[in-house]
């Protein structure tokens, strides 16, 4: 589970008792149901991480809810959408092995993370990761009732792929954004589960994760 079900959890369950204490069990129950979601929600279970080479993993638990063809920098990539409701795990986990490059945090609006348009329009926190011989972005999207974003790791880290980074709470979405030379493996409308879902492949990689680690420990050696 992760902390924060503990502080909302234990809140709520501390009101609870508060309430009885006050009054009587009966009014206290709407507080031990809202203590009992918390550290329902903040579950974080284990995943099994695929460890097939070139694979890239789906960063949230969710429904695929677009997977189409943008351009960033003047360049065409594919975006896929994860959209998480309150009842999916909301732990994020990174979608390949290699080195945090940049991290981004963008105020915006707190709209419907459904909308096309929340995918630029809503608070949001960028992550660029280089590994494999490509460059994955991933953005933690906030919705209408998510108001935090977490991302633990800092530029220069480097991440296993599946490695857990960082969570939105309540209903969210992230956006996968990848360049080419990628097989994508899933659809609009699939469910997946961060870390152990696949969402497609490298077709033309140049190396490796492993790889990408020794190199990342050289340079920090080096400094």
């Amino acid at each position: 589970m992760v902390r924060d079900g503990l502080y909302y959890g234990g809140g709520m369950l501390a009101a609870a008792v508060l309430i009885a204490w006050l009054t009587s069990w009966p009014f206290a129950m709407p507080a031990l149901a809202l203590a009992g979601f918390f550290l329902w929600f903040f579950r974080d279970p284990d995943r099994s991480i695929p460890d097939l080479t070139g694979s890239i993993v789906s960063p949230a638990d969710g429904k695929v809810t677009a997977v189409e063809t943008v351009t960033l920098d003047g360049l065409p990539r594919t975006r896929l959408s994860i959209f998480l409701n309150v009842f999916d795990v909301h732990v994020n986990r990174s979608p390949i092995s290699g080195v945090v490059q940049a991290i981004e945090y963008r105020r915006g609006k707190f709209g419907n993370a459904m909308g096309a348009v929340s995918s630029d329009a809503n608070e949001q926190n960028i992550v660029t990761v280089e590994g494999e011989g490509h460059t994955v972005i991933f953005k933690q999207i906030a919705g209408l009732l998510a108001r935090r974003i977490v991302f633990t790791p800092k530029v220069g880290d480097f991440v296993q792929r599946g490695q857990r980074v960082g969570l939105i709470k309540f209903s969210s979405r992230v956006d996968v954004v990848l360049g080419p030379g990628v097989e994508m493996v899933v659809k609009v409308g699939d469910h997946v589960k961060g870390g152990s879902s696949l969402l497609g492949r490298f077709t033309d990689r140049i190396s490796v994760g492993e790889s990408a680690m020794e190199a990342h420990q050289e340079l920090r050696g080096s400094r």
